[in-house]
């Protein structure tokens, strides 16, 4: 969908061609954005149905303000670039899901922002500068509960009639994918009702880690009750997310972290360390349970309660969908930043 850049107000770049957790929110939030706002992406891979300007175009546009608003290093870099060297009237605007300290470039760049946006409270305690807390939000009616999950299962092939537990996101050790086999591994034996599933993509990198985790579990004679499957090759996870009954979340480290809240969002409770932004979307006792990072006692407990208690988890997950429905919905995360925009253009 390319639009001329002389007829954006807002320009939200995405510098990089694989997809992401920063791809996937600049591509869920602009085409909402747009229904209020003249706002368009710009990178090297956008797809078709995403408002859109041509990369070239950023050079050649009007000198009339806008707002740019990038989420990575080098996206500020090119804010900064084309505010300075080519003089371009931006708005610069930054927002941060970083859970660490920022080198000193990165420090650099950020002071040159505009405003900046944390999606964390904990992501903005990193920061040297004044910072808005917006909680990234999911699309409330793709992800919601299924009318029929088993007849749901029978169209992916997952077992029905089972209890399934799901771990969904790229295979890694920061995401703690050894920690939710090891814990299945515990829990799987005296409980022949539970299947574990674990979905996600494989980079190069950590193609050992996964097959240590593959054959781990063929080690223990579980491999039909623990299943192993790639992403979703049309990035459509709500569909396995409205096909659980539980769902684990057991990451060492996070920016921010979405899963919890699609499951939630399906009416899935959870089981959740703390990291990334999961104190802040979990309520315990409530709609999951949190335990601390890379405690695997306190999370098999957690899990233990929650497969054993079909009662707790009936109660929890109509908990789960009516708190994410209320609360947590992308078009709250859009009306906050379009809000922030709309103050940049104003200003003086």
């Amino acid at each position: 969908m390319p639009h001329p850049a002389d007829s954006i107000d807002v320009i939200a770049p995405n510098f990089k061609a694989r997809m992401s957790g920063v791809t996937s929110t600049v591509f869920r939030l602009v085409p909402i954005q747009a229904r209020e706002m003249r706002i368009a992406s710009s990178g090297p891979k956008i797809p078709e149905d995403i408002p859109q300007i041509p990369v070239s175009s950023l050079v050649t546009m009007s000198r009339r303000r806008r707002v740019w608003h990038a989420r990575r290093n080098n996206e500020m870099l090119a804010g900064i670039a084309l505010r300075r060297l080519l003089g371009k009237d931006l708005k610069l605007m930054f927002t941060s899901a970083a859970q660490r300290d920022h080198k000193a470039l990165t420090k650099w760049m950020i002071r040159r922002m505009d405003r900046v946006v944390a999606t964390s409270a904990r992501s903005a305690a990193f920061l040297e500068v004044p910072a808005q807390v917006i909680h990234h939000g999911i699309d409330a009616e793709r992800f919601a509960p299924h009318p029929d999950k088993d007849a749901l299962r029978r169209d992916l092939g997952l077992p029905e009639g089972k209890v399934l537990v799901g771990c969904f996101g790229r295979i890694r050790p920061q995401k703690g994918n050894d920690l939710f086999i090891d814990m299945m591994l515990r829990l799987l034996p005296g409980r022949p009702d539970v299947v574990a599933v674990m979905m996600g993509g494989v980079t190069d990198q950590f193609r050992d880690f996964h097959k240590g985790l593959v054959d781990k579990v063929a080690a223990a004679g579980l491999q039909e009750r623990v299943l192993f499957l790639p992403e979703d090759p049309h990035w459509d996870v709500s569909r396995w997310f409205k096909a659980l009954d539980l769902y684990v979340a057991p990451q060492r480290w996070e920016g921010f972290g979405l899963t919890p809240l699609e499951a939630m969002a399906c009416a899935v409770p959870v089981v959740a360390t703390r990291a990334g932004a999961f104190e802040e979307l979990v309520q315990d006792g409530q709609t999951g349970t949190l335990v601390e990072i890379e405690d695997l006692d306190a999370m098999t407990e957690a899990t233990a309660r929650l497969l054993d208690d079909a009662a707790l988890r009936a109660d929890w997950s109509a908990k789960a969908r009516a708190h994410s429905a209320a609360h947590c919905r992308i078009e709250q995360e859009a009306e906050a930043l379009c809000r922030i925009y709309r103050e940049l253009l104003d200003e003086a």
